[in-house]
């Protein structure tokens, strides 16, 4: 009996049993790998200065200060996190919008990667907040006001969710043998996949917006009136190279649950996906060339931070984007895969030279994050690889056929 029939054993009509929700419960496979030798600790330790964290007030684990309020919590658990969790929406706009069913396999376990990472991440903003029980007011208002561009962003983040809570769904009534749910939420996607695509253009590109504010602050080779322009196109070539990234790494990992159609498609997609990313780089470093010239910054490129912003444009912009032109023309995939990670490395320098380390960059006494907060960001890592592993192992993420859809064929056939 194979795995899925053994999985529709376990239910009676539409509803699942407790026993099978308990028995899902249980871990699967081995417990003492390096991955959970390395997490367990810190994800327990995290959870200790979390609690901490709410309990004394964010100085007492944190660097933050009145003159610096956003770190290394919004700076890489936010703003870069949600640039990585891009791949989401240009996934389901080639799949579903463009009819490019090359990618069709792909497209749960990128929304799932991008539903769990927004969901950890505007945890991670809860914990940033002094008063996180104020976290409805951007949302509804007050105190910002409804032309705040953090009111949108806010907005953006929640009903972004929710569109890609609906687009994996099906995966979820699948697991519960929930048949009529599974009809009605199917017939759902394509509208939450529209709504989705919209609101994640726009909050991308918000999210540079809210450093608009920050003309003063921030340092003249990153900041620019197109900055919420820049956070968007990066955010595509980002979003894909963590799906080629990840994609190598589940690949990897959960193969078994993998058709044989799908592995020798893998290869072909992240094939498709280096074009992609090496026409959107290009199209970035184009822009910044632009700004750069426009901006007659020519002097400050003999400085420290101009050195630092070369080493950004050539070393992870440049580099990865003739990688991915190179690899792409000759098929080669481990090229791909290096130039996905560069990428990536990339993105993670970009997005802290905006919000922390050009950020006061001329301040007397500068923010640096205290080993406590990377602590807890790297918990937060590790529990959303924990859930997202939970769930690849137990709901058809990866498997092709789910027996809902197999027992349809038959019926149908």
């Amino acid at each position: 009996m194979s795995k899925i029939d053994i999985t529709a054993a376990k239910y009676s009509g539409d509803r699942p049993t407790w026993k099978f929700f308990m028995s899902e419960l249980k871990p699967k496979g081995k417990w003492l790998t390096p991955f959970n030798i390395i997490s367990i600790p810190i994800m327990i330790l995290g959870l200790i200065l979390i609690v901490i964290r709410f309990w004394k007030g964010l100085g007492s684990i944190t660097n933050l200060t009145q003159e610096v309020p956003w770190g290394l919590w919004i700076g890489f658990d936010v703003v870069t996190g949600v640039a990585f969790a891009g791949g989401a929406y240009v996934i389901t706009f080639m799949v579903y919008i463009l009819n490019m069913h090359k990618y069709h396999s792909i497209v749960r376990v990128v929304v799932l990667n991008g539903f769990l990472a927004y969901l950890f991440y505007a945890g991670a903003l809860v914990l940033d907040l002094g008063r996180p029980w104020h976290v409805i007011n951007p949302i509804i208002g007050n105190s910002f006001g409804t032309n705040s561009v953090l009111f949108l962003v806010a907005w953006h983040f929640l009903l972004y969710m929710i569109a890609q809570l609906i687009e994996f769904s099906p995966a979820v009534a699948e697991w519960l043998g929930a048949r009529r749910a599974l009809k009605i939420l199917s017939g759902m996607t394509l509208v939450a996949v529209i709504f989705g695509i919209t609101l994640s253009t726009l909050h991308q590109s918000g999210l540079g917006a809210l450093y608009l504010m920050a003309k003063g602050k921030i340092h003249p080779l990153w900041y620019s009136e197109f900055i919420p322009i820049l956070f968007f196109v990066s955010s595509i070539f980002a979003g894909l190279s963590m799906v080629i990234f990840e994609g190598s790494l589940s690949y990897k990992v959960f193969f078994q649950q993998i058709s044989e159609k799908n592995q020798k498609s893998h290869h072909g997609i992240i094939h498709g996906l280096a074009k992609i990313c090496a026409l959107t780089m290009f199209a970035y470093f184009s822009l910044q060339v632009l700004i750069f010239i426009h901006g007659q910054n020519w002097s400050l490129l003999n400085t420290g931070m101009g050195r630092w912003f070369l080493l950004e444009m050539i070393g992870f912009v440049v580099v990865p984007m003739v990688l991915y032109f190179y690899s792409y023309r000759r098929n080669n995939i481990f090229l791909i895969k290096l130039a996905s990670i560069l990428t990536m490395l990339g993105i993670i320098l970009n997005r802290l030279n905006v919000t922390i380390i050009g950020f006061n960059w001329d301040a007397a006494v500068r923010y640096v994050p205290s080993w406590m907060e990377i602590v807890v960001t790297l918990a937060v890592i590790f529990t959303e690889i924990w859930v997202f592993r939970w769930v690849v192992n137990r709901m058809p993420v990866l498997r092709e056929l789910p027996f809902v859809v197999k027992k349809e064929k038959l019926i149908t056939g």
